[in-house]
């Protein structure tokens, strides 16, 4: 065999832009190129592309395959999850050609850095894109053991290229990997502070909060703005402190009202002699026709509760696992037990939440389904009977027992946590808010109810509990009052009273703490990898079931492939060092094969999933090796490897077939000509949209639903919307697209995509008859190709022929033949007619989409060059890189 000879000029400018941006050229860049004679002047075409954004987000696309990336959690729930902050920073590593050496320790290992940065914790995602099954009937200890073997697979596939899943429940069969070698690697991953029940909508912990580069700046900026108003503040406090004096010695102020924190505030029910909230909402008792009861709680009046009637209302407090919210009220129960305040189902245990005594404790509870779906904590002190007590209750949004607040008369008191598995939201909407009452009635009196959408701080929640009234406290001697009760007259002198600068410095700290909380709620999080304060004991599981623990294990590497491996942290960052250790032969080989096979279709090793015993053996020996020492020479220099690659001779053979390479070698595993391939279900999309001028070039941020068949989700008893994305979401790349691993995007899915529920480094090929029907039908393709057409004819006065030749470079990046031009313009011509005398046919064809159609057009003429460009889009030559 000969190397067959280069491809002309066109053919190489969309060939090497397609591989390396997964994008066509644009007509003046084809233009350019071809009329460049230099010596240098393909080096340069390949430097622009490695510099292209577009470069990153390609690149990108078979490692989110790789870490089985995807935006819902998989299994029968797959509920929806945000992990795209760690898509975008493999983007943005690649654009920045973070070495691979290191791209691997931040993956592996990112968070045991010393001192890592946010986005090498970011990083970590990596080995957190597994699926997590949050149904209720599972045993959450099994599915641990699956996450954990599940990043064992993934990260031996990955980087090592062996099927190390086979030594799980027995020694490997025919790679050199036993079953206690497997569990030692096991061991690195199991020490992480998660459950087997994941959350069934949002990140499961550990995960981190991952603000982008904007809202760092915001933060930075708001935080800095806190501490001004904060130090102007505290030069104003002595002036404050006169005022207020000044003005407690007032008639005007002993006839004060009472104040507390309003901001956030949704109902406060004061029970004073009245059902009614201070804004008029009235309580209902339930059963009706039943008097309330009022008793003294000091000069005030409140209401006695005896186990009968209670008050409720359906407006208010209709809280979920995503709300922060504050509940709080003074209390004086008579016995030990009852649920002083719920929004409940009224059982035992039942979905909601509820605010309860047991045996004097105060519990805590938050409830999807008990007990395996749920919060409890508990106080550890007991509640005296018969004493008045201020109790409030905090809640920040998180999921997690951590996040749960208790007070006793403004100090927050310890807490036991009983459980702390909450995976779903425990909002209830069949049922009312409840005082004193749930699955259980409390005995005792209860007074000024207050319902906050927003979690209280500790200063605001002790200014709640003070018992004496503004009116009250400013009858007391100045320096009699506590801080506690300054505090309070400072807020209400503030808040109605003060002018000037004194009450707009005071007024804009909270306000700039509002704005902090608004934008800490903004910042999107991403589940991470951590370790446990104790490591995690690890023993070899007998035929790999997670209930048959054995033989006690300590992290360690295949023997076959340790090298002179030592464990020095006793860690993940070990691992990963040692993964990219000059004593580790697979990793580098591994790598260059993977890149290898971006552009020749198949690896030098075509099974890139298995280096192992029953894996092929390599096509070029030779070349593999010296290939991966480059990269390792290089710095494993990601886009110095690349550039080599596509700079070879051997890149830039022509695809053309013969009859004797046929024969002599089908498969061209030999490389004696360019490989020819249709391109992946990515590329295939964001062309026709680059092509038509539609593609949003936007990089980054939450993943998107462009079009997709109406009521698809529903098949499969899901219980998540699809709300499809508008404006320019709808035309971003394909790599953007929210993935449901269940429903996985069915356009991406007919060209090959695979669903993304395990670690996927090969796709498969096939070609069906859907693929035809998708180009020709799919709204995608006929909104592209009306929109190419639209552009043609908006573009001044030219020729049909000539709109259909500038139409067929643009597509094709070459010039079409006089019988190509023929034809096409024969088409336009029968089309022309046809929309002609049918109007109604053209309009709907025009208004295929959601790209505003242009009225200035004639819609016959923009309904036929529409089938043109049609036919372009489903040229062979046009989904396949030659």
């Amino acid at each position: 065999l000969q190397p067959s000879p280069e491809a002309d000029r066109r053919t190489l400018i969309r060939r090497v832009t397609l591989d390396l941006t997964g994008l066509p050229p644009k007509l003046d860049e084809v233009e350019a190129f071809v009329a460049d004679q230099s010596a240098d002047a393909w080096e340069r075409v390949v430097d622009r592309l490695l510099a292209s954004p577009a470069y990153g987000e390609h690149m990108a696309v078979a490692w989110l395959d790789a870490a089985r990336y995807a935006d819902t959690s998989g299994y029968q729930n797959d509920g929806p999850r945000s992990m795209w902050r760690w898509r975008d920073w493999v983007i943005e590593a690649f654009n920045r050609n973070l070495s691979f050496d290191q791209f691997t320790v931040e993956q592996i290992a990112g968070d045991l850095l010393e001192s890592p940065t946010l986005e090498q914790r970011i990083a970590t995602g990596f080995n957190r894109n597994h699926r997590g099954n949050a149904e209720g009937g599972i045993i959450p200890e099994e599915y641990q053991v699956e996450y954990v073997a599940d990043r064992v697979d993934t990260t031996f596939a990955v980087w090592q290229g062996l099927t190390m899943g086979c030594a799980r429940c027995h020694d490997h069969k025919y790679d050199p990997l036993s079953q206690r070698e497997y569990y030692q690697v096991f061991a690195w991953f199991n020490n992480l502070p998660e459950s087997g029940r994941a959350i069934k909508e949002g990140n499961s912990p550990p995960f981190i909060k991952a603000p982008l580069p904007a809202q760092q700046q915001q933060l930075r900026e708001l935080e800095q703005q806190v501490a001004q108003a904060e130090l102007r503040i505290r030069a104003l406090r002595s002036e404050l402190s006169r005022e207020v004096e000044k003005w407690s010695a007032t008639a005007e102020a002993s006839r004060e009202s009472d104040w507390t924190p309003t901001a956030g505030l949704q109902q406060v029910y004061p029970l004073a002699g009245s059902l009614l909230s201070d804004a008029g909402h009235s309580l209902t008792l339930s059963p009706e026709g039943v008097e309330p009861i009022w008793v003294l709680r000091g000069g005030e009046r409140a209401l006695l509760l005896d186990g009968g009637a209670i008050p409720e209302s359906a407006t208010v407090g209709g809280f979920g696992y995503f709300d922060r919210f504050s509940l709080a009220a003074w209390i004086r129960p008579d016995g030990s037990g009852g649920t002083v305040l719920s929004r409940m189902v009224p059982v035992e245990q039942g979905e909601g939440y509820s605010v309860h005594l047991q045996d004097g404790r105060v519990q805590v509870n938050l409830v999807k389904r008990w007990l395996d779906d749920a919060i409890r904590l508990e106080s550890e002190s007991v509640l005296p009977a018969g004493r008045w007590v201020h109790l409030a209750v905090v809640y920040d949004g998180t999921r997690l027992a951590s996040g749960v607040r208790l007070y006793l008369n403004g100090a927050e008191v310890p807490l036991t946590v009983r459980l702390d598995r909450l995976n779903q939201t425990f909002a209830v909407k069949s049922e009312p808010f409840r005082i004193g009452g749930g699955h259980s009635r409390f005995r005792g009196a209860i007074s000024d109810v207050r319902v906050y959408g927003r979690d209280l701080s500790s200063e605001e929640v002790e200014l709640l509990a003070v018992p004496e009234s503004v009116s009250e406290i400013v009858k007391l001697e100045a320096g009699s009052r506590t801080e506690v009760q300054r505090r309070k007259l400072e807020g209400a002198y503030l808040e109605r009273h003060a002018k000037g600068e004194l009450r707009e410095a005071f007024a804009r700290l909270p306000v700039l703490r509002g704005q902090l909380r608004e934008l800490d709620d903004q910042i999107p999080t991403v589940m991470v990898m951590q370790e446990l304060p104790t490591p995690r004991e690890t023993r070899v599981l007998l035929r790999g079931q997670y209930d048959r623990p054995g033989e006690l294990v300590r992290p360690g590497v295949p023997a076959a492939f340790a090298g002179n491996f030592v464990s020095r942290h006793g860690n993940r960052l070990d691992l990963a060092r040692w993964l990219v250790s000059g004593e580790n032969p697979l990793t580098a080989r591994v790598a260059v094969n993977r890149f290898w096979q971006r552009y020749f279709e198949y690896g030098l090793v075509r099974t890139s999933e298995d280096f192992g015993s029953q894996g092929e053996v390599p096509s070029h020996p030779e070349l593999l090796d010296w290939l991966a020492l480059e990269f390792q020479r290089s710095g494993w220099d990601i886009k110095a490897l690349q550039r080599l690659i596509v700079t070879s001779a051997v890149y830039r053979q022509s695809s053309r077939q013969s009859p004797e390479l046929q024969a002599l070698d089908p498969d061209n595993r030999l490389l004696a000509r360019g490989s020819r391939r249709r391109l992946s279900a990515e590329a295939v999309r964001d062309q026709a949209l680059a092509v038509s001028g539609l593609l949003a070039r936007v990089t980054g941020g939450p993943s998107v639903k462009p079009y997709q068949p109406e009521g698809l989700w529903k098949e499969i008893a899901t219980d998540m919307e699809y709300e499809q994305s508008r404006g320019a979401d709808l035309y971003r790349r394909s790599l953007y697209t929210y993935w449901k691993r269940t429903v996985a995007p069915p356009l991406m899915v007919t060209f090959d995509a695979t669903a993304r529920e395990a670690c996927t480094v090969s796709r498969g090929r096939t070609n069906t008859p859907l693929q035809a029907l998708a180009l020709m039908n799919d709204v995608t393709f006929v909104e592209a190709a009306r929109v190419l057409a639209q552009r043609e004819l908006s573009t001044g006065a030219r020729s049909v022929s000539e709109r259909i030749e500038r139409m067929f470079r643009m597509v094709t990046s070459r010039v079409p033949t006089a019988r190509e031009l023929q034809i096409l313009n024969a088409r336009y011509e029968r089309n022309a007619s046809l929309y002609r005398q049918r109007p109604e046919a053209a309009s709907a064809l025009n208004r295929t989409g959601m790209t505003a159609v242009d009225e200035t057009v004639d819609a016959a003429e923009l309904a036929a060059l529409t089938t043109v460009a049609s036919v372009l889009l489903n040229l062979d030559e046009v989904i396949t890189k030659e």
